[in-house]
């Protein structure tokens, strides 16, 4: 059966138009979420009465930069970090809005820096057990008792998008960076949310360990051999 070259060619022209309007759809038709793959560097969340003490009575923070999540936000404020010896970082970014509680978010590299032992790999706001340190801001001092996390690897999604990927919250997934570093993640618990756009976030050693500046691809499916809720 012989095929007419102009009938394939216009053909293959509507199936790559059809793909570039609409990249994101799914094999059911449905429109995916694209995967944002993003470095979360540093930082420190605060509770109202922290963010009082550390920047005077009735302050609120301010916007600098929305971050990628909806109402999420880096914060003009910063902070000074202080741990054991007097070891310091300085300009730690608030992000915002402000929360229930304070917790300050590093990389290890941070960590060794500091000088703070015993740093946990944990998801935010699972705080019991972690060290703390001092923070100082331009209108005073505070002592943290704990809250001070080494952030586990995560990625927010809708819950449509759990659904299209067949996870659900709480689930593991792995993630492989492909490139002159490739490498694959294998614990990178989910969280959903109806509000979430799909995002991974990874600290400042992970991605460099990756070099996810310069990655050609990057995928998630669930984990191989567990995925068990944590």
């Amino acid at each position: 059966m012989a095929f007419d070259r102009a009938v394939v060619e216009k053909i293959v022209r509507d199936v790559v138009r059809d793909a570039l309007r609409n990249p994101g759809a799914s094999a059911d038709g449905r429109e995916a979420s694209p995967l944002k793959v993003n470095v979360s560097a540093r930082h420190i969340h605060l509770c109202p009465k922290d963010f009082e003490t550390l920047f005077g009575q009735g302050a609120r923070p301010t916007v600098l930069k929305p971050l990628y999540q909806e109402g999420h936000f880096a914060a003009r404020e910063t902070v000074t970090l202080i741990g054991p010896r007097s070891r310091m970082i300085t300009g730690l970014r608030l992000l915002g809005p402000l929360r229930d509680y304070s917790q300050v978010e590093l990389a290890f590299t941070d960590v060794i820096l500091l000088g703070i032992e015993n740093v946990p790999v944990r998801m935010s706001g699972n705080l019991d057990g972690t060290p703390g340190a001092w923070i100082m801001g331009p209108a005073g001092m505070l002592e943290l008792k704990h809250g001070v996390i080494r952030a586990a690897i995560h990625v927010h999604m809708s819950d449509r998008d759990a659904v299209r990927m067949g996870v659900a919250h709480k689930d593991i997934m792995e993630l492989r960076v492909e490139g002159d570093a490739p490498v694959v993640f294998e614990r990178v618990h989910v969280r959903v949310d109806p509000a979430f756009k799909l995002e991974v976030h990874l600290d400042t050693d992970e991605a460099n360990a990756c070099h996810l500046a310069a990655a050609r691809q990057v995928s998630l499916r669930p984990a191989k051999k567990e995925r068990k809720r944590s």
